[in-house]
């Protein structure tokens, strides 16, 4: 019979399915109890945005690039939303392709400055910039040229991690110490969860309390929309009859401001 706390293949060892869903169960339940706090907060800004004509920019490096997706361009989500990559500076900003080979183009703070303009961001515009860590300099960086351009500024971090490691931009600042918002992912530090027999940690949560986290934050901006009988432009899938026809209608209303690109 399968271990009531396991079960299932590998029920005898400390890395399995359910023990990593008996660790993530808590941290989730961490992350929704921000739903009266930090969460209004934010969904606030949102619809200020929203109501200013403006547009939700999105950031993420590395895998924090999950954020980015689930806010911008997600079925369900708000149109009005643009989703910022590194590798805009190939794709848009004439770079070479060899820039998206370095290791270091994350921790690199010298072409923040240069996304920020790719990304087309307008007065009225808000930013959310996710980093488990909040210390890479490209990170640092572009929050440091958001705030400096008037951007009010949502992060979402592993307040634990960010308060383990030291920031590697020079000036020692972290992304929270720009955010007007910040969002606590309750990654551990690491983002990893379970103990390896020989050592080390695997199953990241990270990506998934993100994802949690940009889908509260739709649920309560189209909550405060529709309760004062507003109606937010949102996507349908692409892959319903009809999707296409519908959502390019209304990107429409939003030409030259959100991209859509891979």
């Amino acid at each position: 019979m399968a271990s009531s706390d396991q079960g299932g293949p590998g029920e005898n060892t400390a890395v399995s399915a359910q023990s990593f869903v008996h660790a993530l169960t808590p941290i989730l339940a961490a992350v929704t109890e921000q739903i009266d706090g930090p969460i209004q907060q934010a969904a606030e800004l949102f619809v200020t945005s929203l109501r200013a004509n403006g547009v939700i920019q999105a950031f993420g490096s590395g895998h924090s690039e999950a954020l980015a997706m689930e806010i911008a361009g997600r079925a369900g989500g708000l149109i009005a939303t643009n989703r910022i990559a590194l590798r805009d500076l190939v794709l848009l900003g004439g770079e070479p392709a060899e820039l998206l080979r370095s290791a270091e183009l994350e921790r690199d703070p010298s072409y923040s400055r240069k996304l920020y303009e790719l990304s087309a961001a307008r007065e009225g515009d808000l930013f959310v910039i996710a980093s488990n860590s909040g210390v890479n300099g490209s990170i640092v960086e572009l929050a440091s040229v958001v705030k400096e351009q008037g951007h009010p500024l949502i992060a979402i971090t592993s307040l634990q991690h960010t308060a383990g490691v030291d920031s590697r931009h020079p000036s020692g600042k972290k992304l929270i110490d720009f955010a007007d918002v910040v969002l606590d992912n309750h990654a551990p530090y690491g983002d990893s969860v379970l103990d390896l027999p020989g050592g080390g940690k695997v199953c990241a949560v990270s990506s998934i309390t993100a994802a949690l986290i940009a889908q509260m934050l739709v649920a309560e901006v189209l909550r405060r929309l529709t309760e004062a009988g507003e109606t937010a432009p949102v996507y349908l899938s692409a892959n319903i009859p009809g999707g296409d026809e519908h959502n390019s209608a209304l990107e429409a209303q939003y030409a030259g401001r959100i991209r859509r690109t891979a």
